[in-house]
């Protein structure tokens, strides 16, 4: 059984958060920072930054798809590694590997407060696709 706090995390990065704002309130604490170090550089996005790069994802993507590989839990704080598969506006037929994430956050009255997330660009290599398939 997962835990509620586990749960929320995989719920949030699953979520269409990037078409509806208002699902970004339900799972982000309204005083969120995230510490985002990117292939693009560092990011501190508190929850309307946040709201701000959702809207422009928006305008990118018909879909995102989250395929989780790891999901850990330390009394409060939950590190979730995944791929984030991208259909944009452009090519919606064509589902790519957009990047691939490791985040822990911390959780504060059942919301995400603090999260420190790591990303670089995704790939199709045969290492990184293994990486998904169970270890016997």
């Amino acid at each position: 059984m997962q835990s509620q706090e586990k749960q929320l995390v995989q719920d949030f990065f699953e979520s269409a958060f990037y078409k509806d704002e208002t699902v970004i309130s339900k799972y982000l604490h309204p005083d969120v920072t995230m510490y985002w170090n990117s292939s693009f550089g560092f990011l501190k996005l508190n929850q309307s930054d946040f709201i701000k790069l959702a809207s422009e994802m928006k305008k990118s993507y018909e879909a995102l798809t989250c395929e989780i590989t790891h999901l850990l839990q330390d009394n409060n704080k939950i590190t979730i590694r995944f791929t984030y598969h991208a259909n944009t506006i452009e090519h919606p037929e064509d589902d790519r590997a957009l990047a691939h994430f490791i985040c822990i956050w911390e959780i504060k009255d059942e919301k995400l407060y603090e999260g420190y997330i790591i990303s670089q660009p995704g790939d199709d290599s045969f290492e990184n696709i293994s990486s998904f398939i169970p270890k016997k």
